[in-house]
């Protein structure tokens, strides 16, 4: 059994599909199996200030990993526009 599918097996204040949809945008978003189960458990528990930190630490690294990406593009660009340069 998966960690979500743990996850989901207590819950029932919410319809199970609309929990379904919240794991799946978690896994959407690129969370680890882990970090669903933990931020499951923290809104079992209506923990809403370790939701979000949880969160906000993942888009935090998302973000980084968007930064590091650009600036190897970046890298890319200008050693095209040196190449273009020289053969023009």
């Amino acid at each position: 059994m998966t960690a979500s599918a743990l996850c989901v097996k207590g819950w029932t204040d919410m319809r199970p599909d609309s929990r379904e949809n919240l794991i799946q945008n978690l896994r959407d978003a690129g969370c680890c199996e882990k970090m669903i189960c933990d931020f499951m458990g923290y809104f079992d528990e209506e923990d809403i200030d370790r939701q979000i930190a949880l969160l906000e630490l993942h888009r935090d690294d998302l973000l980084n990993n968007v930064h590091s990406e650009e600036r190897k593009i970046s890298c890319l660009d200008y050693l095209l526009y040196q190449i273009r340069k020289t053969s023009a």
